[in-house]
């Protein structure tokens, strides 16, 4: 492990979300997302729903930020867009077992915007 003071300036800690009921957080390393993925959404986008796939996508780990925080974006921004999510929660790499179905991995589900 690299010590703290060998860098330039000290790195930003590990982004993390609450866990509601707990003093536990849960540390967040990768977001991985699904755009265009309900005929709504699609319509919302401009798209036929008979036509579009679906777009994955990534967010880097510091794009999460604590409830009710004040998010800094440009003053001439006349529509801020924001949306509920569902979270996946994976505290363990993914396996399959030799009949093809995954091991337990989850931590559990949630909303999230």
């Amino acid at each position: 492990s690299t010590e703290t003071s060998s860098f330039v300036f000290a790195p930003p800690q590990t982004p993390s979300v609450e866990i509601k009921g707990s003093e536990q957080r849960f540390p967040v390393h990768r977001i991985y997302c699904v755009g265009r993925n309900y005929a709504d959404h699609v319509r919302e986008m401009g798209g036929d729903p008979n036509m579009s796939q679906p777009v994955f996508f990534t967010k880097p780990a510091d794009a999460v930020v604590p409830s009710q925080s004040k998010i800094p974006y440009p003053l001439a921004t006349s529509h801020l867009h924001y949306e509920v999510e569902l979270v996946v929660a994976i505290g363990k790499k993914r396996r399959q077992d030799t009949h093809g179905r995954c091991q337990s991995t989850y931590l559990w589900l949630c909303s999230w915007n």
